[in-house]
C-alpha cells in the first residue's frame, strides 16, 4: 500500500537557486503582471521551489546551456494548490478581464480551460514542473521564442509554424535540451516542462511558495 504523503510537507523540495546559482527568477505569479492582474494566492515570495529530483535535472540543463552561452530564466516552478483554486474561481465566476489584451486576446475566459491552458489540477502543484525560457549571456536579453510567456494562443504551441524559422529553432533548442535531461514538453506551451520521472505523481502540495516552507519542522 502506497504511503500517504502530507500535502503540507515540503521536505522533498529545495530552493532552485541553491542547485542552479546562475538561474534568473521572474516569478510572475508573485507580481501583478500575470493573466489575472494581481498577486496569486500562496505566492508569499518571488522564489522558485522544486522537488530535489527536478532541481538536479535542471542543474544538468543549466550546465549544458552555459557552455553554449545561455542562462535559464524561470517564470514559475512549484505552484501551491490554492493558487490553482484561485485560477479556477477566476475563470468561472470572476468577470474581471482587465488582462485579456495581454494574455488571452483571442479567447474568452472559459476557453482557457477547454483548450488546456489552465487546468483544475496543475502539474506545478506536484513540484516537478517548471515554466522557463533562455537568456542570451552575450546580449543580456531573452531569446526570441516568437511569443511571450503565458500568452494563451495557438502561437504558444511549440510546434506552431507561423513564426520565423529562427524563433522556431529557438523553441526546439530549448525543448531538446530539456528532453535530453529528463523533462517532458507540453503541446500547448513552449515554456512548460515536467520531469518525466516525477517523485510525487499523485500529490498536489498546499504549502506556501516561500523559503520558510522548507524550514518547517
Amino acid at each position: 500500500m502506497a504511503k500517504r504523503i502530507d500535502m503540507e510537507d515540503a521536505s522533498g523540495f529545495v530552493m532552485l537557486s541553491d542547485y542552479v546559482p546562475h538561474i534568473i527568477q521572474e516569478i510572475r505569479y508573485h507580481s501583478t503582471y500575470n493573466f489575472i492582474g494581481e498577486r496569486i494566492d500562496g505566492y508569499e515570495e518571488p522564489v522558485a521551489l522544486l522537488t530535489k529530483e527536478a532541481a538536479r535535472a535542471l542543474k544538468a540543463v543549466s550546465n549544458e546551456l552555459i557552455v553554449s552561452g545561455y542562462r535559464l530564466k524561470v517564470f514559475d516552478a512549484y505552484r501551491p494548490a490554492c493558487a490553482v483554486k484561485q485560477f479556477v474561481f477566476w475563470g468561472i465566476e470572476d468577470q474581471d478581464v482587465r488582462m485579456k489584451p495581454y494574455f488571452y486576446p483571442e479567447l474568452q475566459k472559459q476557453e482557457l480551460f477547454s483548450k488546456g491552458y489552465i487546468a483544475k489540477q496543475s502539474s506545478h502543484s506536484r513540484g516537478s514542473a517548471i515554466d522557463l525560457t533562455l537568456l542570451d549571456m552575450n546580449s543580456g536579453k531573452e531569446v526570441d521564442m516568437g511569443g511571450p510567456f503565458d500568452l494563451f494562443s495557438e502561437v504558444s504551441h511549440p510546434a506552431y509554424r507561423g513564426i520565423t524559422d529562427e524563433q522556431y529553432e529557438n523553441r526546439m533548442f530549448l525543448q531538446q535540451v530539456m528532453v535530453r535531461n529528463g523533462f517532458l514538453p507540453l503541446e500547448c506551451e513552449w515554456w512548460h516542462f515536467m520531469l518525466a520521472d516525477e517523485p510525487y505523481p499523485d500529490t498536489y502540495f498546499t504549502f506556501p511558495n516561500a523559503a520558510a516552507s522548507l524550514k518547517r519542522g
